[in-house]
């Protein structure tokens, strides 16, 4: 088996989970709100707001060609899922912590893939803000994505890991 089942118990439950969470809260809003309506959940400070992105992070791309979009972020999605999983392979069960990184990264890619798929666009509705200052309104698939990426930089730059070195004996 190319994966060990510890490995795809995360990739299953942490992956899975992010993907039907997204999914759900996607819906909701949808449902619940008409395009560009708002509702303050934290006076100057947090708001649901439902739009839609035709582009990637912070809107790039949004002014391509609807086809030229979904056909660079098909493949874009497709190499970086192929990645996600090579990593997850290559990733010892012992390192829980990545395994989480990885599983988080995968289930907010194939989150935005499959509204990209379904509408060409991603439903995004968290937005956070102080007063005139906006942050880009995000969503769940975009969440996980920022936190596994954070933790995957926090495993590779602040905790030290024993990095076996040759036998230097005689080489004094």
């Amino acid at each position: 088996m190319l994966l060990g089942q510890i490995k795809l118990i995360f990739l299953t439950l942490i992956g899975g989970g992010t993907i039907i969470l997204d999914q759900i809260t996607k819906l909701l809003i949808q449902n619940a709100f008409r395009l560009h309506e708002s509702v303050v959940v934290i006076q100057d400070f947090f708001s649901l707001t439902y739009i839609r992105n035709p582009g990637a992070a912070f809107g790039l791309f949004a002014d391509q060609s609807a086809g030229f979009r979904s056909i660079f972020f098909l493949v874009v999605s497709i190499v970086a899922l192929s990645i996600l999983l090579y990593f997850l392979a290559q990733t010892p069960k012992e390192d829980k912590s990545s395994l989480v990184a990885i599983s988080l990264l995968f289930g907010g890619a194939i989150g935005n893939l499959i509204d990209r798929v379904r509408m060409g666009e991603v439903v995004d509705f968290l937005d956070f803000y102080v007063g005139q200052f906006h942050w880009p309104a995000f969503n769940v698939a975009d969440s996980a994505i920022t936190i596994g990426i954070s933790l995957l930089m926090f495993n590779l730059f602040w905790l030290k890991k024993e990095i076996p070195t040759a036998n230097l004996r005689g080489c004094e």
